[in-house]
């Protein structure tokens, strides 16, 4: 007589289907991250307890900035009695802190987020997001709390839990800033893996979701690039145009000036997969694109 049947997971789902994660990191221009100790619901930002009033600042300068709002809090047990910190990361790699005690101490964040970019000022610390929002997906806390211990372990001070960051089927999912640059499908020891070769200036291209500053074509195209031509490091390689030359294709100029290769065009091709189910709470199966590189060429 059989056993009870396991609770589906998507995560589990997506490797026994062996779904490719290359061109599924969102884009976005700029990142506001709000420590915010939990409990986290669904909609994170929505349900954080900030007034109404201000949330609809933030989503209007979120929407005005191309920006990403995440809640972040430290793994583990943290002091309630510390004032809460928040962050702007810009497109340039730079990141200025401030904190907040009540919702009028976010004032200064949506300044930050929509002045211009001070500059890096130097290389910024980086900051490691590792999502755990188990309310919005239970893989991500299943898979994702063991990265983020693991994480906080090798860099403490680095290292965050963070709500919804989009393609819950790659649990566990990490987010490098102010690179801009997803990581998915990882374990503990894997996830400490790729963030040392990122540090070290090699994009560890075998976890590699994407580059948030440029289209899932682009993506896939500068993916290619790492692994073909590298190892390089996070903003080594660079989109100089996108063409998209016919349904589904997609010609992706690129350089990598420091490595002396001045041009670089790699087409890539998309295709639908077949609809399955992509979250754990979905109540549908949904078509995933999947991206493919047709051809790379130097010179």
């Amino acid at each position: 007589m059989s056993g009870p049947t396991p609770p589906f997971r998507c995560a589990a789902a997506a490797r026994k289907r062996d779904d490719p994660q290359l061109g599924s990191a969102p884009q976005a221009r700029r990142w506001l991250l709000i420590e915010h100790r939990g409990p986290w619901q669904i909609d994170a930002l929505a349900g954080s307890g900030i007034a109404p009033a201000m949330l609809q600042q933030i989503n209007r300068a979120v929407h005005d900035q191309a920006a990403r709002p995440l809640l972040i809090r430290r793994p583990g047990r943290t002091d309630a009695t510390v004032p809460s910190a928040w962050a702007v990361c810009y497109e340039d790699g730079a990141v200025r802190w401030g904190g907040w005690s009540d919702d009028t101490g976010l004032e200064s964040a949506l300044q930050t987020l929509a002045a211009p970019s001070p500059g890096p000022g130097g290389d910024p610390e980086p900051i490691l997001l590792a999502c755990t929002h188990g309310l919005h997906d239970v893989c991500c806390a299943l898979r994702g709390r063991p990265v983020a211990a693991a994480l906080a372990q090798e860099w403490p001070e680095a290292t965050w839990e963070c709500s919804h960051v989009g393609g819950d089927r790659f649990a566990a999912n990490l987010v490098v800033l102010p690179d801009g640059v997803y990581y998915g499908n990882l374990d503990p020891e894997t996830a400490v893996h790729a963030v040392r070769s990122h540090l070290a200036g090699a994009v560890a291209v075998q976890h590699l979701r994407g580059m948030t500053r440029v289209s899932p074509p682009a993506q896939v195209a500068v993916a290619a690039v790492h692994e073909r031509l590298g190892p390089f490091g996070a903003g080594d390689v660079r989109e100089t145009a996108v063409t998209h030359t016919s349904p589904g294709v997609w010609r992706v100029q690129l350089a990598v000036p420091e490595a002396g290769l001045a041009r670089i065009e790699v087409t890539v091709a998309s295709a639908r997969r077949a609809p399955a189910q992509l979250t754990c709470r979905a109540a549908s199966d949904t078509p995933a694109a999947e991206y493919r590189v047709v051809n790379l060429v130097v010179g």
